[in-house]
């Protein structure tokens, strides 16, 4: 006889389903987990054998057989436990098999058979409700599964309670979701003294969810000015809040399954390898573009991230996810982040003004610049360059506009796309490409032939007069107007990148 348990194996945001089969036949003592698993779902073997010894059972004298189906789907993470000792509790004749034949099972089991969390229950608790079936996971885990909508989870602290609960001696109360977590605003535009053409890209930014870059001296605020950005966002609808804590569940960030609608805010520090920026490593985990799905990755220094680690960033901000290759697997992950960059002019940050510039200017700002590709930096859609702070603005006081009033005229934005898009899976104005684009963001006969004697002038790429049209549907819903003119192409094609420093 040979005993089954449904579990899954992830691949990127896709549960796989695996089938644990255990049979014991007589032989000499042994237990023999096969199926392609890595080294954690090897060391299944120790942690199953004592966590069934923990609740008073050994194993019997067979030889023991584990096989984990399809044999040829490489099969990782310590998620693989608690189905191995099912199963092998099945085929001893301890559980009725058929019991566990409607659910799937996915948990780590520690020496005295306590469960233990482990990444992806989400994605498990999805798969399991597409399939119809109930999940049986960690008891610290029940909250995240929860969200998983009409699906039967039971949530076991220990192995023990598990069993007793299938065996009708004591059921497990059924877990209630998590909690949704209060966006938490840090800092407020009104601490934010002059730079008014910054602050009036960063609204028209958050409004249409464009890619923005900053570029100006030391201590000018840029970086303060990017963490205002998720302070002016609209909080996340409860759909994109639930795809954007699949991938922090596949992470295994999500604690205590509390949910937040904040969008992500992610500031790698520059010195971050290509497999941590757009995912990668050994397990193929997403990077910090995928974390930062449905909201801002914040790269600062912008130069001074490798050449290379940036470049990868260029597939992911056009199309949206991230393919990590590897010679056994394809792993997808979703990237549809808003890219919010910050770099000095040039290396001493001081280009333009002759008491701090360096001897070596212009040629100094020419080098520094070269480090970003410029098919990096036609992706971007918007371009500002931020003045240094003088005295005279530090001693004004704290400006009458902060972030709740841009938050408002973003909302009001945003709702407006909501509305034209609401049977595309487009969300903003910077997702919108090809026809559509021309349906919604046609320019008058003025603004038409602005747009044209701008783009032979300023040598815009396709991609460029795509992204200015983008930018100009945006600053017409901010303004409230039904048709792109001539003013709103105008500082569209004011927020384009300039000739490098020659």
């Amino acid at each position: 006889m040979v005993a089954t348990v449904s579990t899954v194996a992830y691949l990127g945001l896709e549960a796989r389903a695996v089938e644990v089969q255990c049979q014991l036949v007589p032989g000499l003592p042994n237990f023999i987990l096969v199926g392609l698993p890595d080294k954690a779902v090897a060391e299944s073997r120790e942690r199953v054998r004592n966590a069934i010894a923990a609740i008073g059972l050994s194993l019997p004298p067979k030889r023991i057989t584990v096989n984990l189906s399809p044999a040829d789907l490489p099969k990782e993470g310590s998620h693989f436990d608690l189905p191995i000792a099912l199963t092998l509790l099945g085929a001893m004749g301890v559980i009725d098999a058929e019991t566990l034949s409607g659910y799937v099972v996915v948990g780590e089991l520690g020496l005295d058979g306590r469960t233990a969390p482990s990444p992806g229950v989400l994605l498990a608790a999805l798969h399991a409700g597409g399939q119809e079936m109930g999940l049986v996971c960690p008891a610290a885990q029940g909250a995240e599964a929860a969200w998983a909508g009409q699906v039967e989870v039971v949530a076991a602290p220990d192995l023990l309670s598990l069993l007793n609960h299938f065996k009708g001696a004591s059921a497990l109360s059924p877990p209630q979701p998590g909690a949704v977590e209060a966006p938490v605003r840090s800092a407020d535009l009104k601490q934010v003294k002059g730079q008014e053409v910054a602050k009036r890209a960063l609204e028209i930014a958050a409004a249409g969810g464009h890619n923005l870059l900053m570029v100006g001296p030391p201590g000018a605020g840029k970086s303060l000015m990017a963490s205002c950005l998720p302070g002016i966002l609209p909080d996340m609808t409860p759909s994109e809040a639930l795809e954007s804590s699949m991938v922090a569940s596949v992470a295994g960030t999500l604690e205590g399954g509390r949910i937040s609608r904040a969008r992500p805010f992610r500031a790698p520090h520059h010195s971050a390898s290509m497999a941590a920026l757009v995912g990668g490593g050994l397990k193929a985990r997403p990077g910090e573009v995928s974390m930062a799905h449905l909201g801002v990755l914040f790269l600062d220094e912008l130069p001074e991230f490798q050449r290379a680690v940036l470049d990868s960033l260029r597939q992911p901000l056009e199309t949206g996810e991230v393919t990590v290759a590897r010679a056994n697997a394809h792993v997808t992950f979703p990237a549809r982040v808003q890219l919010i960059a910050a770099m000095n002019p040039c290396r001493c940050g001081h280009l333009g003004d002759p008491a701090l510039a360096c001897s070596r200017a212009p040629r100094c700002a020419a080098d520094y610049q070269a480090k970003v590709s410029g098919p990096l930096l036609d992706r971007i859609d918007l371009h500002v360059e931020v003045q240094a702070v003088t005295a005279a603005d530090l001693v004004l006081p704290p400006p009458a506009e902060g972030s709740a009033e841009v938050a408002a005229r973003v909302a009001a934005a945003r709702a407006v796309q909501t509305a034209r898009y609401a049977d595309t899976p487009t969300r903003t104005n910077a997702e919108v490409d090809g026809e559509a684009l021309e349906a919604v963001a046609g320019p008058d006969e003025a603004g038409r032939q602005l747009l044209a004697q701008a783009a032979a002038a300023m040598k815009l790429s396709a991609r460029g007069y795509t992204r200015v049209l983008r930018v100009a549907r945006t600053i017409a819903d901010l303004a409230g107007a039904e048709r792109v003119s001539r003013v709103h192409i105008a500082e569209a094609l004011s927020y384009r990148r300039r000739a490098p420093v020659n």
